[in-house]
C-alpha cells in the first residue's frame, strides 16, 4: 500500500510525529507546503497531520476538499496538541468541530499530545497564550478547567512520545493487510 504522511507544523511537534510515523511505516513524508497536491491520487493512503489551533485542526478543511469524490485514496488524520490524552471530552469536541457526523465515522482520526513551544510560536499565537495566562492568573475564583489551563500554558513544555503513534501505525498496517 503506497502511503504518505503529509504534515503542517508550526513549532515542530507535528513534524516530529510525522517523521516517527514515516519511519514506522517506511513511507514517504512531506510538508504540506512542499507536497504537489495534484499527485495525491497516486497514494493508497494519505496520513495528514497538523496541530490543534483555536479548537480546530489546522488545514483540515483544505485536506478534506482534496478528497471530495476521491474513492481510491484513504485519508487518515492525526492532530497534535497540548491537551492531555485523559481529557477525552475536550479532544472529542475538537473532532466534532472539524468533522461532520458522517466523517467522524468514515475518516480515521488520532490525537497525539505534544506540548507548547513559545520560542517557535508566531508572535500572534504567543501573545494570545500569554494574555490568556495573565487573565487566568488575575482571576480570583477559578473552576478546575481554568486552573488546569493556567498551569498548562504558563511555560513551554514537551509531553510528546513515540508511544502515541502506535494506534495510528497499527491501524494503517491493518488496512494494508486488507488491501
Amino acid at each position: 500500500m503506497k502511503t504518505i504522511v503529509i504534515y503542517k507544523s508550526k513549532t515542530g511537534f507535528t513534524k516530529m510525529y510525522a517523521e516517527w510515523i514515516g519511519e514506522e511505516l517506511n513511507c514517504d513524508i512531506s510538508s504540506y507546503e512542499n507536497f504537489p497536491l495534484s499527485t495525491i491520487a497516486e497514494y493508497d493512503c494519505v496520513i495528514y497531520g497538523s496541530r490543534v489551533h483555536a479548537g480546530k485542526v489546522d488545514g483540515i478543511k483544505e485536506i478534506k476538499e482534496l478528497f471530495v469524490g476521491c474513492i481510491t485514496t484513504k485519508l487518515v488524520v492525526f492532530a497534535t496538541g497540548g491537551t492531555p490524552l485523559e481529557a477525552k471530552d475536550v479532544i472529542n469536541k475538537i473532532w466534532q468541530r472539524v468533522f461532520s457526523e458522517k466523517e467522524l465515522k468514515t475518516i480515521p482520526h488520532f490525537y497525539m499530545q505534544s506540548g507548547l513551544n513559545y520560542k517557535k510560536m508566531s508572535f500572534g499565537d504567543r501573545t494570545i497564550m500569554k494574555t490568556l495566562a495573565k487573565i487566568l492568573g488575575r482571576k480570583k475564583i477559578k473552576n478546575s478547567a481554568e486552573t488546569g489551563c493556567e498551569k498548562a500554558i504558563a511555560n513551554s513544555y514537551d509531553i510528546s512520545s513515540r508511544k502515541y503513534i502506535v494506534p495510528l501505525v497499527e491501524f494503517v498496517k491493518e488496512q494494508a493487510k486488507i488491501l
